[in-house]
């Protein structure tokens, strides 16, 4: 959820595209594969810079792994996803689709953590920023942060000095896992549990042990040690399906892209009137750009044979799982939007009750749950036991209420996982067949698998190809181009 070297309040760029109806102009023919937010943002960009587009899904709706469903009467979010506010490609998504007001940014970080195995009882704490400069911006809630001893907080300053001084240039982060590099700058278990990696699980997808040193200094650097408001919140107050679906689809159809769902993508081929050929279900679309904006495993198998070098790397990229578990209570059970756990299995918990149209004066909570290895396959009933006790622990108003509804949705393959050396097998956005690029969290964004790498990627492929095309364009982040 963050990036090196972005400054929060940077310039956004927005580009006006067409109006509303306003046909393609003739030119060249571009093919998006994946409707996520790789995808889109390709799909956007390229239309803008003139082209006609067809952006191809198998799924019946866009958005990828963020969107929404129906259950009953409420609108679920597969899981919760939020951003910061120096995550500028995002915000550039959001503002391009008309949607930002509609997943705002608190003010200032603000981070309810809750240590419910302190020794004297469940225990509160904070982790807020002023608006001082960094690194001064956190050193009021670092020193009164009460589920560190006093050398424990001393010493989380001392490394995160020595953090902000590393190169993420150099690759040789990438080989490291944060976890070593932690203790080797005086971080005990204790400070890794309630600081480093309540941040670091839930944007790498990853405990410390297994997390590339260069992922990590790239989030906490970004996010923390950049700019004050680097690390502010935000997240939808509406169901996601809303931004990445239908907000995005009308923002295609002004553009004038051609969106098919339901279609899937039998095959790539060099084309003699064209680069390529698309083989969808019934038809061949040709183009003369192709942006395959999938999960590596699809890439792969769908890349033509030299268009990239040691493409078997592709399936050397780990995944990672996200469990997230949705319970719906009688009645009002928590009075605030979220919160951290400490001292139990429970990670981070939302508030969706009014996002998810839920009536009656219930309450629908929602639990983040990464790099969930462990609980990933276990059956519902098994998840049941073991989460609403500590529900009841967190949170004592639960202790008396009805569960109405209680769900999980799995995603076992939600992100690429970021251990050491997985940098040197994330691709860039061109490969070696001209025409043909790549889009994806997974590839070479420098980020984490969030939305923000999603969407800087779809810049990146977009880029290469109006590059090669010879067609004028700018990067919407102007402190990133």
């Amino acid at each position: 959820m963050t990036a090196d070297g972005v400054r929060p309040d940077g310039p956004i760029a927005r580009p006006a595209g067409r109006p509303e109806g306003a046909a393609a102009p003739v030119g060249e023919r571009a093919v998006v594969v994946g409707g996520g937010l790789a995808g889109i943002t390709a799909a956007l960009e390229l239309a803008d810079a003139g082209m006609r587009v067809t952006l191809v899904e198998g799924r019946p709706r866009l958005g990828g792994l963020a969107f929404s469903f129906q259950r009953g009467e409420l609108t679920v979010d597969n899981g919760q996803h939020v951003y910061l506010r120096c995550c500028t490609a995002y915000r550039w998504f959001l503002d391009r689709v008309d949607g930002a007001a509609l997943a705002p940014l608190q003010d200032r970080l603000d981070v309810p953590v809750l240590d419910v195995a302190h020794p004297r009882g469940p225990r509160l704490g904070r982790l807020r920023r002023s608006a001082l400069p960094v690194p001064l911006h956190l050193l009021k809630s670092l020193a009164t942060y009460p589920h560190l001893s006093l050398a424990e907080r001393a010493s989380v300053g001392r490394a995160a000095l020595a953090l902000k001084g590393l190169d993420l240039a150099d690759p040789a982060l990438d080989d490291v896992d944060f976890a070593s590099w932690l203790g080797r700058h005086g971080q005990s278990d204790r400070t890794i549990e309630a600081l480093w990696d309540l941040v670091g699980v839930a944007t790498l997808n990853a405990t410390a042990p297994h997390a590339s040193l260069g992922l990590a200094a790239m989030v906490f650097k970004t996010g923390l040690l950049s700019e004050p408001g680097a690390a502010d919140i935000g997240w939808a107050h509406v169901p996601l399906g809303e931004l990445h679906d239908t907000l995005a689809r009308k923002a295609l159809d002004s553009a004038g892209v051609r969106t098919e769902l339901r279609t899937r993508v039998l095959g790539i081929s060099p084309a003699q009137n064209s680069n390529w050929e698309v083989q969808v279900d019934g038809e061949t679309l040709e183009a003369d750009a192709v942006v395959l904006a999938v999960p590596q495993r699809e890439a792969h198998a769908l890349l033509p044979a030299g268009a990239l070098d040691d493409a078997d790397r592709l399936l050397e990229i780990g995944t990672a799982p996200i469990l997230n578990i949705h319970v719906v209570y009688d009645r009002k059970v928590l009075r605030q939007p979220f919160f951290a756990a400490l001292g139990t299995p429970v990670q981070w918990v939302f508030d969706r009750t009014d996002a998810s149209g839920l009536k009656g004066g219930g309450q629908y909570l929602a639990l983040s749950q990464s790099a969930a290895d462990d609980d990933i396959d276990e059956p519902v009933s098994v998840l049941r036991e073991r989460y609403l006790p500590e529900l009841e622990r967190l949170l004592p108003a639960a202790r008396g209420a009805e569960v109405r509804d209680f769900f999980v949705t799995r995603e076992r393959t939600a992100t690429f996982a970021p251990t050491p050396g997985v940098g040197r097998l994330r691709p860039t956005a061109a490969t070696n067949a001209p025409g043909l690029y790549l889009a994806g969290a997974w590839t070479a964004t420098g980020w984490p698998a969030t939305m923000e790498s999603a969407v800087r990627s779809g810049f990146s492929a977009a880029g290469a190809a109006l590059s090669a095309l010879g067609r004028p364009h700018e990067h919407p982040l102007q402190e990133a181009a």
